[in-house]
């Protein structure tokens, strides 16, 4: 199971599914959207490659969504978000290659670690950052 720094509060109050019967019995259950999960993966390391986004064109369920990365390398990839982790699905946007059998990651780090030194890069040096200003802080 992933965790992602998703705050309740920043969703849009007025989704529907109040009025929806068909939706009503789902309240108070570990109903997850996995579009809600792929839209945090995404906000959590945009900063760290040229291009990622939730795929338009491939369909998106409660238990599969499909993100679309461009790595700083300029490697296209198309990445689907399950229960079970991230895997690369195909080489380019918008696409799957069922012959793919790619190793699934448990988080959108180690997923972009395998494919991206130059993210490794740009995150190790956030990181390092964050954790100066956290020392600055500590010591004032």
């Amino acid at each position: 199971r992933m965790e992602t720094d998703c705050n309740p509060m920043e969703l849009p109050s007025n989704t529907g599914f109040e009025e929806d019967s068909d939706y009503r019995d789902f309240e108070g259950t570990d109903v997850k959207d996995m579009r809600l999960e792929a839209e945090a993966v995404v906000n959590d390391v945009l900063f760290a490659v040229s291009n990622m986004f939730v795929s338009k064109t491939l369909p998106c369920a409660e238990d599969v969504a499909y993100i679309n990365v461009e790595t700083r390398e300029r490697n296209r990839y198309c990445l689907e978000l399950t229960e079970a982790g991230l895997r690369v699905v195909a080489y380019d946007f918008d696409q799957t290659d069922d012959r793919l059998q790619t190793p699934y990651h448990e988080t959108v780090y180690s997923l972009l670690d395998s494919l991206s030194p130059a993210y490794r890069e740009v995150f190790g040096n956030a990181l390092l950052q964050r954790l100066e200003a956290l020392k600055k802080e500590s010591q004032s």
